[in-house]
């Protein structure tokens, strides 16, 4: 029997794509390489018996908030999500600042700054919903909710560094803001780097820095098994090179990189979208380091351990410092992003045990190892860190893309994320998901809205090829 749709791929937003397509009744079949689904959600034991590791993404704002994700109830189906007692918390040389669930409770952390804070995130807080359905889609769009879009416009458009100088005074805030614009891997002086950077503390208001309980594979988990309630199927160890590949079905979506849909596509690619495929661009990579250890994190200020995500890098200047060097080499103190599970989930480590995740950015493709200088890091806010530590698995660069394709010389956001890199994903069209082959779409994070775990790219393109190929129309509304 054909099939209505294939998809290549069972990451976030290859299953959001099957799911989309299997709620409107299609027949639909995930193919996957690895033995498990997940993608960038894998939670694998990585250093000794009875410690859980996410391989990949760690703590999850993005799919907590995620319009798609919203819609589905993968709470039947065992997603429980942990809210840590704060979203992020970013030591400093004497005491650490936090980011609150709550608005007033940030503006009272933040002391001086703490009316610009109010006056920065109140407006945009009041249609958080709107605002995220507006942005995690392509940008070239009529928006539906134009003021509230125009307000964050505003305010995400200067470079990170500018407006993080210009709005707040004291050395806290300037380090909050800088810890939240290091994700957008990008130096700080760039263009519109303030957008990402508010739309995570405007997360963080609105829907928490949540994780799902025992690791991250619990997503996927949840996903594969309301889509197998919904009639789908995904299929694991199955390697697809090529289109002979494939079994038959009217639509094929690919949740992986444009150099594998090029493949996929092979002659039937035509030569300038093979051309502006092939110029395709990638950020920096990550190297990750993943612990077992043998009792918390020794803090030097206690209320570290609030929070499940830490900002190590220091002041503004300083993490600004590390970002703008990434691109061509690893700052002696890199940023560092960690995230400590077991405080809130101690499913994931024996008893006494706990885990950490840490990871800093380096040049795209690096296999140098950065563990010292990030450890270096650690110790600085938390000296004894090292004494703690049972065993520990260092993942480089070179190795995540050799885990997926998709995360091109180690870049976990699947393609830079500079305006340009937002407007042409992977090239410029109001549906970059369409390819010029008909039935053919790509849905990876190469796609808009980029990075991150919401499976809004998969989305967008199964209603695209549900518009194109089944004549309906925002079946998902």
């Amino acid at each position: 029997m054909t099939l209505d749709a294939v998809i290549v791929g069972a990451g976030p937003n290859g299953l959001s794509a099957a799911l989309t397509l299997a709620r409107a009744g299609l027949r639909v079949q995930v193919l996957e390489a690895h033995e498990t689904a997940g993608g960038g959600m894998r939670s694998l034991p990585l250093t000794r018996p009875g410690f859980v590791h996410d391989y990949g993404s760690a703590i999850h704002p993005l799919a907590a908030a995620s319009p798609a994700f919203r819609k589905w109830p993968l709470h039947a189906f065992g997603l429980d999500w942990v809210q840590p007692d704060a979203p992020v918390a970013h030591p400093l040389g004497h005491g650490s600042v936090t980011l609150e669930r709550s608005l007033d409770a940030t503006a009272d952390a933040l002391g001086a700054d703490g009316p610009a804070w109010t006056r920065l995130m109140r407006p945009l807080l009041s249609d958080w919903e709107g605002l995220l359905h507006d942005i995690l889609r392509p940008l070239p769009r009529v928006p539906s909710h134009f003021f509230t879009l125009a307000r964050f416009g505003i305010r995400g458009l200067p470079p990170a560094e500018l407006l993080g100088q210009l709005l707040f005074r004291t050395p806290q805030a300037r380090a909050l803001w800088g810890g939240l614009a290091a994700h957008t891997v990008l130096p700080f002086s760039a263009p519109g780097t303030s957008a990402m950077t508010l739309v995570l503390a405007l997360l963080a208001h609105a829907v928490g820095w949540p994780f799902p309980r025992g690791g991250a594979q619990a997503i996927p988990d949840a996903m594969q098994a309301y889509l197998e309630y919904l009639g789908g199927e995904v299929i694991t160890g199955v390697q697809v090179r090529c289109a002979a590949d494939l079994p038959p079905a009217r639509v094929t979506l690919v949740d992986s990189s444009p150099a594998v849909l090029l493949n996929l596509l092979g002659d039937r690619a035509p030569t300038a979208y093979r051309a502006a495929l092939e110029r395709y661009r990638y950020g920096p990579g990550i190297q990750k380091l993943d612990y077992a250890l043998s009792g918390t994190v020794p803090w030097t200020d206690p209320r570290v351990a609030r929070a499940a995500t830490v900002h190590l890098g220091g002041t503004l200047d300083e993490v600004a410092r590390s970002e703008a060097a990434a691109a061509t080499h690893v700052a002696a103190r890199p940023y560092v992003l960690a995230a400590q599970h077991t405080l809130f989930d101690s499913t994931r480590a024996p008893a006494g045990g706990h885990t950490f995740w840490a990871y800093s950015h380096v040049p795209n493709g690096s296999d140098a190892d950065i563990g010292e200088r990030m450890e270096a890091q650690i110790e600085r806010y938390a000296p004894g860190f090292r004494e703690l530590v049972l065993a520990r698995h260092r993942t480089t660069a070179p190795m995540l893309q050799a885990y997926s394709p998709v995360f091109g010389g180690g870049d976990v956001n699947g393609g830079k994320g500079d305006l340009w890199g937002l407007l042409a994903r992977p090239v410029l069209s109001a549906t970059p998901y369409r390819t010029p082959v008909r039935g053919v779409y790509l849905c990876s994070s190469s796609t808009p809205p980029g990075g991150g775990i919401h499976g809004m790219a998969g989305y967008h393109a199964a209603l695209a090829a549900l518009k194109d190929e089944f004549g309906i129309q925002d079946s998902e509304g």
